[in-house]
């Protein structure tokens, strides 16, 4: 005899369809941003992955090149001169958050008019990245400069010091231009994760007799560890593909001393129309940031930015 099949219990099928229904909503729903992250962010990854393997050029066929490419970026002195100071304003984004650190203790303590200094740090931030390079480039430049002019004014320096035609200050002055237009969004982020430290915890450390700074390190530090991983993934991110602030303040000089990744790229691919060798630089780059936001991921506990589900 042929069994036959109970059908479905109509419990289970009233549970399945609206399951089904959710799930086919929330795809609705996602499907705008998952073709747009598609078509901006995953083909031309892929795209550039398959073109660092190829000699191409606008006017004539692809051929296959292998590792060519990368073998020719390891014998470039431009490009370890624009890695080297791409990681040197990675380096410098931690100077901002210690700085916006502080800025966030200071006004999220108890004092008279806290939300007016919250307003002015945070002003930097929604300024255009050009309007800040402008108005940074007048600040060091050397006739007419502000800097320059109050240096002199207090007898600090005998002459007028070059800052954005020096080799030895470019770098520094792009850096200060560039954290100090971070400044009050990391403000802002670390300020949301010293409002969530719960007061009690303070207060019973300081019951216990721990001083501020203990209670410093052994309570804020750690429960703001997410809002400080934050912070240094968004200023990574910000210092290495400060692409125009780098163009209009030094254009990548003097020489090559504020050359970095993203401004060498550009000049590759749209100056020297070399696309497959810049292809090769972006794959290099692309590497750079995932290792990078990895290590500081673990360097954070292996859980930075994790939500956690009941």
């Amino acid at each position: 005899m042929t069994a036959i099949e109970s059908p479905m219990p109509r419990s289970v099928g009233r549970i399945l369809r609206p399951r089904t229904r959710q799930t086919l909503l929330l795809w609705c729903f996602l499907a705008p941003s998952l073709v747009i992250f598609l078509l901006y962010r995953v083909i031309p990854v892929i795209w550039n992955l398959v073109l660092s393997f190829q000699y191409w050029s606008p006017l004539k066929a692809a051929e296959f090149a292998g590792w060519d490419h990368y073998e020719d970026l390891w014998f470039d002195d431009v490009f370890w001169q624009a890695l080297w100071n791409t990681l040197i304003v990675i380096a410098s984004a931690p100077i901002g958050i210690a700085l916006a650190l502080g800025l966030a203790l200071l006004v999220n303590a108890d004092i008279r008019g806290r939300n007016v200094y919250r307003t002015i740090i945070f002003l930097s931030y929604p300024l255009m990245t050009v309007a800040v390079a402008i108005i940074w480039r007048w600040m060091f430049d050397e006739r007419v400069g502000l800097i320059n002019y109050a240096a002199r004014t207090f007898d600090l320096v005998d002459k007028p010091i070059p800052f954005l035609n020096s080799f030895t200050w470019a770098l520094p002055s792009v850096i200060v231009a560039n954290i100090w237009q971070m400044l009050g969004f990391y403000m802002i982020i670390l300020l949301a994760g010293l409002q969530n430290v719960p007061r009690e915890l303070h207060e019973a450390a300081a019951i216990d007799g721990a001083g501020a700074l203990h209670r410093f390190t052994r309570i804020t530090l750690p429960l703001i560890r997410p809002s400080l991983f934050l912070a240094f993934v968004i200023g990574m991110l910000n210092a290495i593909t400060s692409f125009d602030l780098v163009y209009v303040m030094t254009g990548g000089g003097p020489g090559r001393a504020t050359e970095i990744l993203v401004t060498y790229i550009y000049k590759l691919g749209f100056v020297q129309t070399k696309f497959d060798s810049a292809a090769a630089v972006t794959i290099v780059f692309f590497v750079l940031l995932i290792s990078i936001a990895w290590a500081a991921n673990r360097f954070t506990g292996g859980n930075a930015g994790a939500v956690e589900t009941e």
